[in-house]
């Protein structure tokens, strides 16, 4: 599909479907034959979470498989526990298309390294010390506890009738 139907339902859904897809065979001929895609797709790491609410607070489970405990930290800032993972093990040499890794020429690499975030609000009553954290077996556990936000009660501020 080229040229989308305007009147169709799926008209901003499947725009861009023809520059993503593999290359056919009626480019063969035109050099591009042995191309793969014409656009190559680039998958970012993720930390796919699951996050389940007890009577007592929220248990996080953060996927990181591949990263090490030492590549992982969590900050809490402005009520904001923000989870970064970084991996730096590869050194680009040349013009970039080849990796050379620990004395070692790679042709292709697919495995991630560099930086991911993500980031969740936990109120800004809770804090460092409120939140217990455990990385076992690529698994994250984080457990933010329920603080309830202290209530202020408002002053009457009324104003003075002359009469």
């Amino acid at each position: 599909m080229l040229m989308p139907s305007l009147f169709g339902e799926d008209f901003l859904d499947n725009f861009f479907d023809d520059f993503t897809r593999p290359v056919r065979s009626a480019a063969k001929g035109h050099g591009f034959a042995n191309m793969p895609q014409v656009l190559p797709q680039v998958q970012m790491p993720s930390m796919r979470t699951d996050i389940q609410e007890t009577a007592d607070g929220y248990e996080f489970d953060v996927e990181l498989p591949g990263y090490a405990k030492e590549d992982i930290t969590a900050e809490l800032k402005d009520g904001y526990l923000t989870i970064t993972a970084k991996k730096e093990t590869c050194d680009k040499d040349g013009e970039g298309e080849e990796a050379v890794v620990d004395a070692k020429k790679y042709i292709r690499r697919e495995r991630y390294y560099g930086t991911c975030r993500r980031a969740f609000y936990v109120g800004e009553e809770v804090t460092q010390n409120d939140i217990k954290a455990k990385y076992d077996n690529g698994i994250l556990k984080l457990f933010v506890p329920k603080i309830e936000p202290a209530k202020v009660e408002e002053e009457k501020k009324l104003i003075n009738i002359e009469g």
